[in-house]
């Protein structure tokens, strides 16, 4: 993990903060440790949205609905998740074995995390220092006009899909594993072509993921107009 941290400009000097951080309470509880992250998340969460309001507030020349709804984009649990899958510190999470399906750590989870690490640097650090690393990361993201996050991305295709008047459909194309514990594959359909596909243990979640594949293809396509 040092390694890790230290690509963000911070340096670990309170090595048992930043364990805490990564450690979910199925873990804690099965090693019958101390402290899991959840009062880290807390904090974190705070403020992460401070430093993308101010952001946001001095940057973008928008009304307060609006900045709303773009702060949501990029604070929500689809984008915390991308945030840590492209760190490449998603494999540092410590969960107990009934929190994994087939191997992969649930996407709310990592989102947590990411706030919680947030956290332990802005304890460690100071508000200055958690800012600067808070901002590397997600400015690129905002500015990236290819890149699209959505709470619901599925509300947000419908409503882009219908001011063009283009057909959609949404369908399962593979489902597998046990029932309690279930993978279903969805694919999104746009004028019958394929535009994106979800994986996830739910049907709405694989569907939420294909729609999100479908927009982030749209806008690359409008980009490149």
């Amino acid at each position: 993990m040092k390694e890790k941290i230290l690509k963000l400009g911070v340096e670990i000097k309170e090595k048992q903060l930043f364990e805490t951080a990564f450690s979910h309470s199925s873990f804690v509880n099965e090693h019958s440790l101390k402290n899991d992250y959840e009062r880290l998340e807390f904090l974190g969460d705070a403020v992460l949205e401070l430093v993308i309001s101010d952001y946001l507030y001095k940057n973008v020349k928008k009304p307060e609905g609006e900045m709303t709804k773009l702060r949501s984009c990029y604070v929500c649990e689809n984008a915390l998740y991308e945030y840590m899958k492209d760190l490449d510190l998603i494999k540092y999470i410590k969960v107990g074995q009934g929190e994994l399906h087939e191997g992969d750590i649930k996407k709310a989870i990592v989102a947590d995390t990411f706030e919680s690490l947030m956290a332990a640097i802005y304890l460690q650090e100071g508000y200055l220092k958690v800012r600067e690393v808070i901002l590397n990361i997600i400015v690129p993201y905002i500015e990236n006009p290819n890149i699209v996050f959505f709470s619901d991305y599925k509300s947000t295709l419908q409503e882009a899909l219908q001011t063009d008047k283009r057909s959609f459909s949404y369908e399962t194309i593979n489902e597998t594993g046990p029932a309690h514990d279930k993978r279903f594959t969805v694919v999104v359909k746009i004028d019958n072509v394929i535009y994106g596909k979800g994986i996830a243990g739910s049907k709405k979640e694989a569907s939420q993921e294909a729609a999100r594949v479908a927009l982030t293809k749209l806008a690359k396509i409008k980009n490149e107009k």
